[in-house]
């Protein structure tokens, strides 16, 4: 395995990747209940399509297709880092309780002004996010007390502290929705099982923003990264401040996850799978493992997404039961023979 790393260069593996999500990405935009012909797509594209064509590729299908490319790559780089900091390649952003924070303080929001006018509105679409984040915030908070310990956080007992917060977060979760009006409990249902349901251009402009500032960041800090994989002893000898430096990369990964999750629902494993199926590939610089953790998240919501809206057309399965039905089973894999 060692000599396939050495004789496969990184760039062709992030070129691999890259044509496969073209490559989905055009079959995603034909798949579906109403098929576009893969002739029709390249002139809609090209300004040559029907009003028809246009309608279903430009307005729904394609907001929706980078929605799942840019979800998926927020996920798995925030999973890559909460593998980083916790040095457990269990840690992902669903497992630990970040994602069901973040989805109960959305639930919490869309209870409150369920029915509103405001809740229709593009202000509320920008606002979403930052309800997500502080919700996973919150979790973050509870999560990193609870953890801490004799002036350290222990990995071990910040997967277990994590796992205990997702359960109550989830529990309170259930019960806003149980008083919600039937409408909206569906809403909330469909959400927290994970669908891309921020499909529209006005939802890819609200998290786009939030991507591209903190990923950058995050290869910035790639070595920071790396040492902190190795330990603490290693980390301190080289100068580094490894609970400030671990604060710094759990609050990216954090606003990454809530980002996220508010337009993308309750996705859970990407952030397992991607970032493990990277370092199986390219090694353990996280300068190689964040791109292409990237893209091999990407490309997993994408994927998922695209069987959700076939298999069971014209009903829709929600993208995080796919991944799930994918993701339970690496999670057992993991747990049983890499522990």
């Amino acid at each position: 395995m060692q000599i396939l790393k050495k004789k496969i260069p990184f760039t062709l593996y992030i070129s691999s990747l890259l044509v496969l999500i073209l490559v989905m990405i055009f079959i995603s935009i034909n798949a579906g209940y109403i098929e576009v012909p893969f002739q029709n797509v390249l002139k809609t594209f090209i300004g040559q399509g029907t009003d028809s064509d246009e309608l279903t590729i430009v307005n729904f299908r394609l907001p929706r297709i980078i929605m799942a490319i840019l979800v998926g790559a927020g996920i798995s780089v925030s999973g890559a880092i909460l593998q980083s900091i916790s040095r457990n390649p269990l840690a992902d952003p669903g497992i630990l309780g970040i994602n069901s924070g973040a989805g109960f303080m959305v639930v919490f929001y869309m209870f409150f002004i369920q029915g509103n006018v405001f809740y229709q509105s593009w202000v509320s679409v920008f606002l979403m996010p930052l309800i997500a984040l502080f919700g996973a915030f919150s979790a973050a908070l509870i999560i990193y007390l609870l953890a801490w310990k004799k002036g350290t956080i222990k990995p071990t007992r910040m997967i277990l502290v994590g796992i205990g917060v997702n359960a109550a977060f989830s529990a309170g979760l259930t019960i806003f929705q149980l008083k919600m009006e039937p409408a909206d409990f569906t809403k909330a249902l469909i959400w927290i099982s994970g669908t891309i349901w921020g499909s529209t251009w006005t939802y890819v402009w609200a998290i786009i923003p939030w991507l591209m500032i903190l990923i950058p960041f995050v290869i910035y800090k790639s070595r920071t990264l790396d040492l902190l994989t190795l330990g603490e002893v290693p980390s301190i000898a080289v100068g580094i401040s490894v609970e400030k430096e671990r604060r710094l990369l759990l609050f990216v990964s954090v606003a990454l996850a809530g980002a996220c999750v508010a337009v993308g629902g309750g996705i859970t494993f990407v952030g397992l799978i991607a970032p493990h199926m990277a370092r199986k590939l390219v090694g353990a610089s996280h300068r190689r493992i964040i791109p292409i953790s990237l893209c091999l998240g990407a490309l997993l919501v994408l994927v998922a997404d695209t069987i959700g809206r076939v298999l069971l057309a014209p009903v829709e399965l929600p993208v995080g039961i796919v991944i799930s039905v994918i993701g339970a089973p690496y999670f057992i894999y993991l747990l049983l023979f890499k522990q």
